[in-house]
């Protein structure tokens, strides 16, 4: 077990104690309640994009924006991750499915009654 490191003014500065956190209240992922729930708050656009940002060149597409949150939101991407025939994840509320899959992410969430916008190129 990794020793808790504190700076001077005796915040945590390092632990792997917990693993991952919620961005939110600071608790481990598995102890906070309240925050995998909550929906996203933004304009009421879903935007799709594609990135390759720190992905070596590999390509994405990342859906942000869906008002929807936790189990919700997992059951939405399992369900888009099947139509497009690709792998993907959620973290931290955006949807990333692996490839290019901006043409049928946005008919396909436009006929589930989104208000969808293809962002980028």
């Amino acid at each position: 077990m990794m020793q808790r490191k504190r700076n001077s003014n005796s915040s945590l500065v390092y632990s792997s104690d917990t693993g991952r956190t919620c961005p939110t209240c600071g608790k481990p992922i598995g102890d906070c309640r309240g925050h995998r729930n909550e929906t996203a708050k933004g304009d009421g656009v879903v935007r799709v994009a594609r990135e390759t940002k720190g992905r070596k060149g590999k390509g994405v597409t990342v859906i942000t924006g869906v008002p929807l949150g936790g189990e919700q939101l997992q059951a939405l991407a399992k369900q888009l991750k099947a139509r497009c025939g690709a792998g993907g994840t959620v973290k931290d509320g955006i949807v990333e499915i692996q490839g290019e899959h901006r043409d049928t992410l946005v008919k396909e969430l436009e006929d589930r009654g989104y208000q969808v916008k293809r962002v980028g190129g």
